[in-house]
């Protein structure tokens, strides 16, 4: 160095003898410097990119293993293939399956079941990670800091949020069931009706035909003197009377064939469905003695509100874990730094408000209560019910029996002797009208008694006791027995059964269990 170089030139060079001193390897450790970071960081973003998957739970697996199996049989082959109307002539069968694939009702439930069985998947798993990214800038950039962050909730609040979804799953699988059995009911109970209206309408018009030869044979007695006047006018008030009641049934039958339609799930707009070629009766396999406790472990609103208990239960089990504090780790590295240097990251909630805290587990406890009381009431409406509709199917069956064999028989023979004695001469043209009329009303109410103790049936079996249709029986793996016995039809008509009412007590270890 010269004498004549002063501070400021020994300053302007020192720059330069700071890089002389990195020497010629310089290039190679920046780019280690960076490369070091960077190829994890890289290797980090594509495994986040590519996806990660979570451990499912034993419910879980269960859940989805179910919604496939029902998945399978109930959109059809293949999947997701829309119902077809079955063609005339149909059976009650054909038309049933297609209206429990085609009703909205239905179809609305399957799929709230459906999107509750996916949220057991968003509630197990862990929160979404975060990347970062500072800097710190001024004339130049002076930090480069990118980052990673995840959300760790506190101990056993993922599985209780989980088992909480796993019970609603439950509910809304049997809120499914009760749709189907529900859509059921409507079909056979349609079904019923409809047949008795084209029951009736056929009685009236016999008697219509035969009340017009009867008031044809009083204009022509009257006009020989046999008979007075008012005895005419009496068939013309009979015969128009049976004229109202004909346009009366044959309304009836429209607006049943308009809900025969609702109960199918079909728009106005479309094309009246075709009517069962046969009329069948409602299936029910099932003593009498056990009809109420098959009712207390099947009905579908029992089973339902039974596991809105057990997701009461699981959200007092998170509601008590709330005083627990969620946690997040993380990481942030200086890519500018030479070295790099790293700067850990960790963080925790603080659950300090504790009236809050205690607000949601009384709130917690307080659902859970009344989880428990619906179902007890509902225990209780479902024995009366039960009590209600076997008392109707053996009051219906009782009549039935005593139109069928006592006063329809001795109707017919009074209504044959009255027509011979009119016909000899002897008998009264009143007593004959009195006669058709008598035949007319028994006959009617033998339709009604037949299509109305049907109609009882269908509700206990269905939606009461909760017995699936054979028609879809293979949806559920509940081991549903199918069919119908006569021995069930005796012991109902016994009286045997009453409605134990010790059985709406406190819960069972094993509609708790989990």
């Amino acid at each position: 160095m010269n004498a004549e170089s002063g501070p400021k030139d020994r300053v302007l060079s020192e720059p330069v003898n700071r890089r002389q001193r990195v020497g010629p390897s310089d290039p190679v450790r920046r780019q280690r410097c960076w490369l070091g970071p960077v190829l994890p960081g890289l290797l980090t973003i594509g495994l986040l990119g590519g996806g990660c998957r979570g451990v499912p739970g034993a419910s879980e697996l269960k859940a989805r293993a179910e919604l496939q199996r029902v998945q399978a049989l109930w959109e059809g082959q293949p999947a997701g293939t829309a119902p077809v109307l079955p063609a005339s002539p149909a059976s009650l069968e054909e038309l049933l399956r297609f209206a429990l694939r085609n009703h909205p009702a239905v179809r609305a439930a399957y799929h709230d079941w459906v999107a509750s069985v996916e949220r057991i998947t968003i509630e197990r798993s862990l929160p979404d990670p975060w990347l970062s990214f500072e800097a710190d800038i001024a004339d130049v950039v002076m930090t480069v800091m990118p980052g990673w962050m995840q959300e760790f909730p506190g101990p056993g609040k993922r599985r209780a949020a989980a088992a909480m979804a796993g019970a609603e799953s439950q509910a809304r699988f049997h809120a499914f069931e009760q749709a189907v059995l529900k859509t059921a009911y409507e079909v056979k109970r349609v079904h019923s009706e409809l047949w008795g209206a084209e029951e009736r309408l056929q009685i009236l018009r016999q008697s219509y035909e035969v009340l017009m030869g009867l008031e044809a044979a009083a204009r022509a007695q009257h006009a020989v003197g046999r008979i007075p006047l008012p005895a005419v006018y009496r068939a013309q008030m009979e015969q128009q009377r049976l004229q109202t009641e004909i346009q009366n049934a044959e309304e009836s039958r429209r607006a049943l064939r308009a809900q025969w339609k609702s109960a199918l799930g079909l728009r106005p707009e479309v094309p009246d469905p075709p009517l069962p070629a046969t009329w069948k009766a409602t299936p029910l396999e099932l003593d009498a003695e056990t009809l109420l406790q098959n009712a207390l472990q099947r009905n579908p609103l029992l089973r339902q509100m039974a596991a809105e208990i057990r997701m009461a239960e699981a959200q007092l089990v998170l509601a008590s874990r709330s005083g627990l504090p969620d946690f997040t780790l993380g990481g942030m590295a200086d890519l500018k730094a030479a070295p790099v240097m790293f700067r850990p990251l960790a963080g925790m909630s603080l659950p300090i408000w504790r009236d809050k805290i205690a607000a949601q587990i009384a709130r917690a406890w307080a659902q859970k209560a009344a989880a428990e009381a619906r179902w007890s009431a509902e225990q209780i409406r479902l024995a009366a019910e039960v009590a209600l509709k076997s008392f109707e199917y053996r009051q219906w069956t009782r009549n039935l029996r005593l139109i069928g064999d006592e006063l329809l028989p001795k109707v017919q023979q009074m209504r044959e002797t009255a027509r011979a004695l009119y016909g000899a001469g002897q008998g009264d043209f009143a007593e004959l009208l009195e006669a058709e009329r008598t035949w007319l009303d028994l006959r009617l109410q033998e339709v009604e008694a037949r299509s109305r103790r049907e109609t009882v049936l269908a509700d206990l079996s269905l939606v009461m006791a909760g017995f699936v249709p054979a028609a879809v029986v293979e949806w559920w793996s509940t081991g549903v027995e199918a069919g119908v016995g006569e021995r069930t039809r005796a012991a109902l008509e016994s009286g045997a059964v009453r409605t134990p009412w010790e059985t709406s007590g406190s819960l069972s270890e094993e509609i708790l269990a989990p």
